[in-house]
């Protein structure tokens, strides 16, 4: 038996591009990959905070450091600039890879500046 759980989070990336015409994908800032652990080509999730669309497509690397999230090709119609988004990854665990298993977050300000970073979600309160 296999157990999906969460891999990566970069959470409330700042969209920078919607570009419709582009190869589909979605661009990110190659240094926020390689901290979320996100791999080039990986399928991503992505949740747009700001409209609620929900959709999936794959990550491709942008220039590092240039704090680029560029909606790509048909799902440039679900997201525009300055929306905010999480977008997720996932993995497939088995039962003793979960008990040990930690996920990637990346906390960001609406600059797309890494404000925090920690494998864990607090509980959340009544």
């Amino acid at each position: 038996m296999h157990c999906t759980l969460l891999k990566a989070k970069l959470h409330r990336a700042c969209v920078t591009h919607a570009e419709l015409e582009y190869e589909g994908s979605c661009a990110i800032d190659g240094k926020l990959l390689d901290l979320a652990g996100i791999h080039e080509y990986e399928q991503i999730h992505i949740y747009n905070v700001t409209n609620g669309e929900r959709f999936s497509t794959y990550a491709i690397r942008a220039e590092d450091g240039s704090k680029i999230f560029s909606i790509n090709g048909a799902a440039a119609h679900k997201a525009k600039p300055k929306d905010r988004i999480i977008i997720c990854t996932y993995v497939g665990l088995t039962p003793q890879e979960v008990a040990v298993h930690k996920p990637n977050m990346v906390y960001l300000d609406e600059e797309n500046n890494v404000i925090n970073t920690r494998n864990y979600i607090p509980v959340q309160a009544a």
